[in-house]
């Protein structure tokens, strides 16, 4: 028999995390998820069902002695897959000119600084030949903004698009390093107004996480594994 699969999701509550944790141990995999404090979440009433295969650890990634505390806790484990699910916005009509500067580097501390602290930190913990994903946007393609909004949330995905790339230049031999777009989705943060369902898009972009695996170098992709462009 082959060896169980192992991931390590990083923000794991709700939304697409969850639907990412739930849609993996459906496949068979043994999940950790994170949640951000000791509140009782969606992932807590998943871990009760798959209590074998699912275990639920705690961190703020904004933190960064939390990070510290949970890789030294997860220090001897190994991974398969480690995927970063982190993002907030601001008001999609929210010009650069009208940001505060709290909201601006609130927005930017989250999307890509304290992501990219996790992908520094735990990609070692991920076995040669694994995969290290981020959650991106369409909106972080330079290229395809043609339409303006979201000025902020476009400004930080494209600055972890640009920071991944550079991660790749240093560490990206070893592994497949996957920045993900998803589309426009109905989440807390997509809001009700988003073209597509969890349940719509959460196969695709399983299949297309999973695709990555025993590949190199950076790849950014939407969820059913086209190149978005730069």
């Amino acid at each position: 028999m082959s060896k169980q699969k192992s991931a390590l999701i990083i923000g794991a509550s709700r939304g697409l995390g969850l639907a990412i944790v739930r849609e993996l141990l459906e496949r068979g995999w043994k999940v950790t998820g994170t949640v951000r404090d000791q509140k009782r979440t969606q992932l807590h009433a998943l871990a009760e069902q798959y209590q074998e295969h699912l275990e639920i650890e705690h961190v703020d990634i904004t933190e960064t002695n939390q990070i510290a505390v949970l890789k030294n806790r997860l220090s001897s484990r190994s991974f398969d897959l480690l995927f970063v699910n982190a993002g907030i916005t601001n008001d999609r009509y929210e010009t650069i000119g009208e940001v505060p500067t709290e909201k601006f580097v609130h927005v930017m501390v989250i999307n890509s600084l304290s992501t990219m602290r996790v992908v520094e930190q735990f990609t070692e913990n991920v076995r040669l030949g694994g995969t290290v994903g981020v959650m991106s946007s369409g909106q972080g393609s330079v290229a395809d903004n043609e339409k303006g909004e979201f000025e902020v949330y476009r400004a930080s995905k494209a600055a972890l698009n640009t920071l991944m790339r550079s991660f790749a230049a240093r560490r990206g031999k070893d592994h497949a390093l996957l920045l993900l777009a998803p589309g426009w989705v109905k989440t807390d943060m997509g809001g009700p107004n988003a073209k597509f369902t969890i349940e719509e898009i959460i196969h695709d972009i399983v299949d297309t996480i999973l695709a990555q695996e025993g590949r190199r170098g950076l790849q950014y992709l939407d969820r059913f594994g086209k190149t978005v462009r730069w």
